[in-house]
């Protein structure tokens, strides 16, 4: 168990710095990663940037990822759970246009220039509280990839083995320090998992509100 965000950052940043991992910029999924990035990226003596990604939610059932896809447009769908369910074209056209636009407008107000920095030629981790599905992980990791960074890597204190493993597809490397065959839910492995408001988010950046 992780006591909080704060606690799991610490742990992720020690592991990876025993690994010898050397990055340019960390960039966080707001809002729930940030405080697990901003120990990792000074451990590090890194760049602290967001990426956005929004997940694109099931017909009457919104929790479901059917995807996922990033400020940039950057799109990641879940063929598995498509061929199950059955949604129809418009419908995920029209879900991935309104995600895009929510992730574009997040992005503008955690970045003035919104989308993601500068990466060309960079080595670039990722860093979240957490992988339960991969979806937004997916959708970040392509626009970063997109973005043409040197290296893209994965950090995570916890994650379900199933993404983690997809993930490993996505990313030059992977890193988590836990990968539960009990996975559940990302909350179900830290004490405290409040939600982080966007000026708490800001703060860990050291951007004003």
């Amino acid at each position: 168990m992780f006591d909080d965000r704060t606690d799991a950052g610490e742990r992720l940043a020690a592991e990876l710095e025993a690994r010898n991992l050397a990055v340019d910029v960390v960039l966080g999924i707001p809002r729930g990663a940030l405080p697990v990035a901003r120990p990792v990226a000074d451990t590090l003596d890194a760049d602290l940037d967001v990426v956005v990604a929004r997940k694109m939610g099931a017909p009457q059932n919104p929790e479901v990822a059917l995807g996922a896809v990033a400020s940039d447009g950057s799109v990641w769908y879940n063929d598995d759970l498509i061929d199950r369910l059955h949604p129809s074209e418009e419908y995920l056209e029209e879900v991935r246009a309104a995600e895009a636009e929510n992730a574009r407008e997040k992005a503008d107000r955690y970045r003035e220039s919104g989308g993601v920095p500068d990466l060309r030629g960079e080595r670039v981790l990722l860093v979240d509280d957490g992988v339960a599905t991969g979806a937004t992980a997916t959708a970040c990791l392509r626009q970063v990839r997109g973005a043409e960074a040197d290296w893209v890597g994965l950090a995570v204190p916890v994650g379900s083995p199933r993404a983690i493993d997809a993930l490993e597809r996505e990313a030059d490397a992977v890193i988590a320090l836990r990968t539960p065959a009990d996975f559940r839910a990302v909350g179900q492995f830290y004490r405290t998992f409040d939600q982080v408001s966007d000026e708490e988010a800001l703060e860990y950046l050291d951007r004003e509100p």
